[in-house]
């Protein structure tokens, strides 16, 4: 069984998953916008061009992701995308990319009593973020 993170956006998934490839090191390896459903699927004509779903690979990881309807669409809470990396050196990458041009910083990044560098995050595009460096008594 695998648990993966589906997010949802407001119309800007495609420039999202972009970001996020660039960030993270990861590939788009698939994504389908709405006009490439089949002619009878009855698509509104305002969505041609948003994603209906998007899939990026980050190593063993996989990102879900597709553009709500808007009458759908709710900004996101109650939870967090959680990276977790080796060393503090790609913590800090990390958290140098997604922070770049941050809706809020829930807690800067920096060393903790549980790891040695951990930080939270509301990206640009509205999704929250945990990046953690992990400790052998915890992958």
């Amino acid at each position: 069984m695998h648990i993966e993170t589906h997010l949802n956006f407001d119309g800007t998934c495609e420039e999202a998953f972009g970001f996020y490839a660039k960030v993270l090191g990861g590939e788009i390896v698939f994504m389908m916008k709405h006009k490439d459903a089949p002619a009878d699927a009855g698509i509104d004509p305002e969505w041609e061009n948003l994603v209906m779903h998007a899939c990026l690979r980050v190593g063993k990881a996989t990102l879900l992701g597709a553009d709500a309807p808007r009458a759908y669409y709710q900004t996101p809470q109650g939870f967090a995308a959680s990276i977790q990396v080796d060393t503090p050196e790609e913590a800090r990458k990390i958290w140098d990319g997604l922070a770049e041009g941050a809706r809020a910083i829930t807690m800067p990044i920096a060393e903790t009593f549980w790891s040695p560098m951990f930080g939270m995050l509301t990206d640009r595009f509205g999704t929250p973020w945990m990046i953690n460096t992990v400790t052998p008594d915890c992958g």
